[in-house]
């Protein structure tokens, strides 16, 4: 079984099973309660009935795009477990659960954006080609102004506001399956933190 967490907008946390059954969930839609609901999340999700935090095979992490702050909490947590576990951390970028859960429930096909916020009147796009077992990316993740962004006629935009743990598993199981690489495993945040180190004094 899989643990998932995304924190790249609200809080998800899931175990999904290596059939792709659901066996526990968590979920907030609050944008800035990270650090405090992951630890309460994965404490219900690891204790729920029919989990066993000692038969989890992997911790799929959801990667962003995200805000700087959110994303750490959730790899941070993912890293932590799987450190503490012995087993594999899978990267996973979090728009391609969103991406594969409209092309599954059949609301997506050919090319289709999916869309965030980004905050800072901006949103976050990444380009996607229907298909299974994955969708495939056309176009990278980037920032795009809002009142910039005008989606191609061509291109229809599902814009979310919450990115579920679930899917996320799926993505990653479906990589399993067919053998495929995972994303590294740095964060896309699309922007730099906005706390930054100040240039060491000069000791004269």
């Amino acid at each position: 079984m899989l643990l998932a967490i995304d924190t790249s907008a609200g809080t998800a946390v899931a175990v999904v099973a290596v059939d792709g059954r659901v066996l526990a969930e968590r979920s907030t839609d609050d944008t800035r309660r990270h650090a405090e609901v992951i630890g309460p999340f994965l404490d219900e999700v690891l204790h729920a009935p029919g989990v066993s935090a000692a038969a989890l095979t992997g911790v799929v992490t959801g990667i962003g795009p995200g805000p700087y702050t959110g994303l750490r909490v959730g790899i941070a947590a993912a890293h932590a477990v799987a450190i503490a576990r012995g087993i594999p951390l899978l990267p996973v970028p979090s728009h391609d659960a969103v991406a594969l859960a409209l092309v599954e429930g059949g609301i997506a096909a050919g090319r289709f954006a999916v869309v965030t916020d980004a905050r800072r009147r901006e949103v976050a796009v990444t380009v996607y080609s229907a298909g299974l077992p994955l969708p495939t990316v056309v176009e990278p993740a980037h920032r795009v102004a809002r009142i910039e962004w005008t989606p191609d006629e061509a291109v229809p935009a599902h814009e979310v506001l919450e990115i579920a743990a679930v899917p996320l598993a799926h993505v990653a199981l479906a990589r399993l399956a067919a053998g495929l690489p995972f994303a590294a495993p740095q964060p896309l945040y699309l922007r730099a933190p906005d706390v930054t180190l100040s240039a060491p004094k000069r000791v004269s």
